[in-house]
């Protein structure tokens, strides 16, 4: 169905990142790229030590990753953009109209939820982030 998938929060360190390999890990049949950007991103900066932990705690290597903005390109070269919160929808939609139609919440599935920044929060913050996210994944799944 759908070839690419970007999926963007705000600093490209937390959310984006967790989703991205957790849906590479769960997409690995498939032949679809998963990558993630950021609408501020913390360029170059590797995944937060808490979000990275709680990966590695279930399976998921995330240290290959390194923060990167959004751009034009990127909003082009992907036919399914994954975001956090309804207000990065707003920003994307504003800077890049072409992303009208392919951009959608990363929780549609699960009513439409946010998933909330764990940035700079307790881990349990964080271990609420990545069950989110990690449901909102595997009910994209039926439809990547």
């Amino acid at each position: 169905m759908f070839d690419s998938i970007l999926v963007v929060c705000a600093g490209n360190i937390c959310r984006s990142p967790t989703a991205e390999y957790i849906l590479k890990s769960r997409l690995m049949d498939k032949k679809i790229n998963v990558s993630s950007a950021g609408l501020t991103a913390l360029e170059g900066k590797s995944a937060d030590a808490t979000a990275s932990l709680l990966a590695s705690q279930n399976g998921i290597d995330m240290s290959p990753h390194k923060g990167r903005q959004i751009n034009s390109n990127l909003v082009a070269q992907n036919a399914v953009i994954l975001v956090m919160e309804n207000r990065h929808l707003e920003d994307l939609h504003n800077r890049y109209p072409q992303a009208r139609g392919k951009a959608f919440l990363l929780g549609k599935w699960l009513g439409d939820k946010e998933i909330p920044d764990p940035y700079r929060q307790s881990k349990e913050a964080f271990e609420h982030v990545f069950d989110l996210i990690d449901s909102a994944c595997s009910a994209w799944q039926k439809y990547l």
